[in-house]
């Protein structure tokens, strides 16, 4: 699996992949009816550095950023979106490891997702294996299609 760095040809791809699940609307604060060029603009926008994975087709998808900017540009924060088929075939796990390095890299002394869906137990789970920790607890902040309002967590990881 090669893991890149999208460039502006690559937007139908990064479409491809962001609007199904952005149409589900289980894990992104994003309106599920979101134009492609607001999606695209949600993604790749700077400060987001996007990448890519692929093996011979896109698997998945992710972006680096300062979590905050000023005081809290230490501290990155990431997307992460894996097709339907790479689904439990170590995409997203390969797309973290790399996303762990280039943060490394870049100097950023840890690594914080602001808004993981309770529901979402499959990242959490990763997220975990790989060093996170829950560091807080955002009682029904989520609506989701099919769960209904469910808590968000905010996770952790010291660079």
């Amino acid at each position: 699996m090669q893991i890149r760095a999208a460039s502006p040809a690559d937007a139908d791809t990064l479409w491809a992949m962001l609007e199904p699940v952005f149409r589900a609307g289980e894990t992104y604060c994003v309106p599920r009816d979101i134009a492609r060029s607001d999606a695209l603009a949600y993604w790749q926008d700077p400060p987001h550095e996007v990448f890519v994975a692929e093996e011979g087709a896109p698997l998945g998808t992710y972006f680096l950023t300062p979590n905050q900017q000023g005081g809290g540009a230490h501290i990155c924060n990431c997307g992460f979106v894996t097709t339907p088929g790479a689904q439990g075939k170590g995409v997203a796990r390969a797309m973290l490891d790399h996303a762990l390095a280039t943060a490394r890299a870049q100097g950023y002394l840890g690594m914080q997702f602001n808004f993981v869906v309770a529901t979402n137990t499959r990242a959490i789970a990763l997220w975990e294996q790989n060093g996170f920790d829950i560091v807080g607890r955002l009682p029904r902040a989520f609506n989701s299609p099919t769960h209904g309002f469910v808590d968000a967590l905010v996770m952790f990881q010291t660079l």
